[in-house]
């Protein structure tokens, strides 16, 4: 049974980066070629020699990518590794194969721009839920969080995007394409978290009060959802207090607040944004 899973693990990733490949050629070739857009990272870096010495995009994102992966290798781990290899020779292969076959748009600048950034973030989005990466970048931004934990990862990888794509819209000829590159990759990232946290992400509502127990039944009777009691106590009046921890989708975020103010007109209330919520009423582990 279980190399019958590992068989089909194998082939479902494999699928996922046939299906990745694809989404990529028609981003690159479709529109970000023909439009003329600088984009971010190796495939940023292989566009731009595509477009100075008509060297191959697929050709070019693995001759990058190798000492990259040379340097990373120990800081990766070897599953993640192997699993970025074959993603990326399969990725790499097929935008040489079928991108130049693909039609192109040469219409509205900016829709092209738009379908690049949705095409590459739900192609890359689709292979990070596979534990597999298309290299460069991610492996450096890896490597950079290992070394040196307390750097902004956000501010690194904002800081990279923004040097190839300046340099792809310097030696491109054409400075205007940096800012679609910069629209592009908003939307890529934009795209990119929606793929992967999009199916699980919420409101994590922390509710501070005197009334928890109310509180708690009221949630549960509009809502239907539960909450957890935590213990806490007051830095400057050194008073117990009772925080009801609450995980719930954005439209019961309101509700919730609404709940908790009509139970304690005192009750402090805070909302954080959640990513990822696992679990009974949201999304359910895996295995």
């Amino acid at each position: 049974m279980k190399l019958k899973d590992n068989i089909l693990n194998v082939g479902i990733d494999i699928g996922v980066d046939i299906l990745s490949g694809v989404l990529l050629a028609f981003a690159i070739y479709c529109f970000a070629i023909p439009a003329g857009f600088p984009m971010t990272g190796i495939s940023g870096v292989a566009l731009i020699l595509y477009h100075l010495f008509h060297l191959p995009v697929g050709v070019m994102t693995i001759v990058l990518n190798i000492p990259i992966m040379v340097g990373c290798f120990r800081i990766l781990g070897k599953k993640f590794y192997l699993n970025s290899v074959r993603t990326i020779l399969i990725t790499s292969v097929i935008l040489d194969v079928l991108g130049p076959h693909l039609p192109v748009y040469r219409e509205d600048t900016m829709i092209a721009a738009i379908f690049a950034g949705v095409l590459c973030g739900v192609g890359y989005g689709i292979v990070f839920m596979r534990d597999s990466s298309t290299g460069g970048t991610d492996f450096i931004l890896m490597a950079v969080r290992t070394v040196k934990p307390y750097l902004s990862l956000g501010k690194i990888s904002f800081i990279i995007d923004f040097i190839v794509i300046a340099a792809g819209g310097y030696y491109l000829g054409n400075k205007t394409m940096i800012f679609y590159g910069l629209i592009l990759d908003y939307i890529l990232s934009t795209v990119l978290d929606k793929v992967v946290y999009g199916g699980n992400y919420g409101k994590l509502t922390m509710i501070i009060t005197d009334h928890p127990y109310e509180t708690c039944r009221a949630i549960d009777a509009e809502t239907r959802r539960g909450a957890t009691l935590l213990k806490a106590k007051g830095s400057f009046s050194g008073e117990d207090k009772s925080v009801v921890m609450c995980a719930c989708s954005n439209k019961e975020m309101y509700a919730i607040r609404r709940l908790a103010h009509k139970v304690d007109p005192a009750a402090f209330v805070i909302i954080l944004e959640s990513n990822e919520v696992i679990g009974e009423g949201f999304h359910l582990p895996e295995g």
